[in-house]
Order: C-alpha cells, then structure tokens, then sequence
C-alpha cells in the first residue's frame, strides 16, 4: 500500500455532540474538559424556567441531551487558524442542534459534514442542521454504499428494515454530496477520511445477520463497507482516530491508518467500537489485546461499544482511558 503524506496540524478538539451517557459529576483530566454541574452553574449553558422551584425564573442549568447515536465537532488548528467539521448528526432530528445551542456553537461555524457510514443513528440530526443553517450547499462526505438499503436477519425472528437516508432528501435540503470511495482530504489537507478500510484480523468479521439489498435480493452484508474514519496527525503527538460506530473493526480502522499514513504513534482513539451485545463480546478480549501493542495515548469508547468492553478498556488502561459523554472536549 502507497503511503499518503499527511501533514501535522497543530491541535484538535473534538467536542461530543451527540453520545449514549451524560455525567454531569464527571471531572475534568488533563486534556479533556467536562460540562459538568460546577460550570453548568456558573452559566456555561442556559438556564430553563422551572415551575417546580421557589424562584422558578431563576430556573436550573439546561443539561444537554443523551441520545443512542452519535456527532462530534471537530476543530483543528493549523498555522494559527482554526477549521471546522462536523463528523456526523446523531439519531433524532433535534438532539444535536439543541445540545449545540446550549454549548454555544454557532452551526455556521462547520464548513464540511463527515457522515461515517449510512445508518440512521449518524444521519438523522441533518434535518435539524439545515433547519439552523439554511440551503447552503454544505458539502457532505460519504462512501458510495452508504445508501444501501439494510436490514437485520436474526434466526427465528422476521427480518427487520432499518431506516435508509434518501439521496434526494439531502440535496433537496441543499446538501452538496460527494461521494468517495477513497480516502480523501478536506480542509486544505489537515484531516483524512479513510474511505473504504482494509479488513486484515481474524477476529474483526463483521456483523453477522446484517444485510442488504442489491440487485432486488437481501444479500448478506456484514462488513458495512460504506464504514469510515477521520485522521489528523498531530504535531509531536500522533494520530488522532475518529469513528462513528467502527464497524470496520476499531482494530482493523487504527492499523489501516498507521499503514495508509506511515506513522505509528497514537495520540488518540475516540469513538464507537461496537462491542456490545452477545454478538461482539466474544472479541473484546483480542481488542484489548491489540490495544495494549497500538498503545493510543488516550482511548475514548464511545456510543456503541458497550458497557463491558468499556469497563474492560478502563481497567486495562487506567492511564489512557477517557469517558466520553455528551459535551466532552477532548483536546490533543
């Protein structure tokens, strides 16, 4: 494989916009800030009239949403200008862009949307970007497949069809979409987005039962191909890996950057390993075993990886581990 030269930036932040957890009791640690009940007080997000109160104009902070899915806004630094992205939407319509009001992020802001795969779980908060934004024309980057229709396809169960994203409901929301089935840069060259990610271990074999639908026939498709992750190479640091929900296989997705980049030291591993459920457990074990040889700096689980392999992945690395909640910043 021809490495591709990706040039250092000088930081990242990324920002969780969307996650599974909310902890408001959560500290902060070196590198990453919480939105936590001391700062929610002191006016970091709005405050919510409160009927039940004595002062009920007074209200209590706005705490922000957890939902089952997953966004991140991603800043990067490079030359003393900041850029910034959004690295998908969430699962409802409004769940995003409501945190991002209460944080005070200005959507117009982001200059470039990353959907990492095409289920409705990343996608669904677009709605909500464009009712803040406008008809823009912001482009949006995907995999070919992600418009596949898909279903899961249990034994013993009536197949069940999953939510599909409309390719005409995006542009007519005035998305500008580009597709690409190799990895790409945006942002004048600061960050990667992986494209199609090579599946090399044994143990990463993909979601059994998940199919699509090709050619007027289900199909077994367990190996989401439409599945793809964000890389920045920080200046004297590492790099830094981002996934939506790493069907790819978090293992493959962080070896396939080191062999598609050249470079070998992680600062960070943030995002879904999806590792839960009966289905994924079984690989935690041979996860963590290849993590302890990746050595990330800081490991960040997120959204679908699930509370065993997470709790697996603090007790293996206590020094590395980070707890992503919903308006964590973490920054490298």
């Amino acid at each position: 494989m021809a490495t591709i030269e990706l040039e250092p930036v000088d930081r990242i932040r990324i920002t969780i916009l969307i996650d599974n957890v909310t902890d408001a009791l959560l500290a902060d640690q070196p590198g990453v800030a919480r939105l936590n009940w001391p700062r929610m007080f002191n006016g970091a997000v709005p405050r919510a009239r409160a009927l039940a109160l004595a002062s009920p104009e007074t209200g209590v902070p706005d705490a922000l949403i957890a939902e089952p899915g997953f966004s991140a806004l991603v800043r990067v630094t490079v030359g003393g200008r900041e850029r910034t992205l959004l690295f998908d939407t969430g699962v409802s319509p409004n769940g995003m862009v409501e945190n991002m009001r209460r944080l005070g992020i200005d959507p117009g802001e982001i200059e470039v949307l990353v959907l990492s795969h095409g289920h409705w779980d990343h996608v669904t908060g677009t709605e909500g970007l464009v009712r803040v934004l406008g008809r823009r024309g912001l482009p949006v980057m995907i995999h070919p497949e992600f418009w596949n229709r898909r279903r899961i396809s249990f034994p013993g169960l009536d197949p069940a069809e999953l939510p599909v994203t409309s390719r005409g409901s995006l542009e007519d929301m005035g998305f500008a979409i580009v597709e690409q089935r190799q990895p790409s840069f945006l942002l004048d060259g600061a960050v990667l987005i992986t494209g199609e990610v090579d599946r090399t271990t044994p143990f990463e074999t993909g979601f059994r039962g998940h199919e699509a639908r090709r050619g007027g026939v289900w199909e077994p498709d367990p190996l989401i191909l439409d599945d793809q992750a964000l890389v920045v190479r920080v200046r004297d640091r590492g790099l830094v890996v981002l996934t939506g929900c790493g069907h790819a296989g978090i293992v493959n997705t962080v070896r396939y950057v080191r062999r598609l980049t050249g470079h070998e030291a992680l600062a960070a591993v943030v995002g879904g390993f999806h590792l839960s459920g009966p289905m994924f457990e079984p690989i935690i074990e041979p996860t963590v075993e290849a993590f302890a040889e990746l050595a990330p700096a800081l490991l960040a689980p997120a959204h679908c990886t699930g509370w065993k392999a997470v709790h697996r992945l603090a007790a293996r690395f206590p020094d590395a581990f980070v707890m992503p909640t919903v308006g964590t910043t973490i920054t490298v």
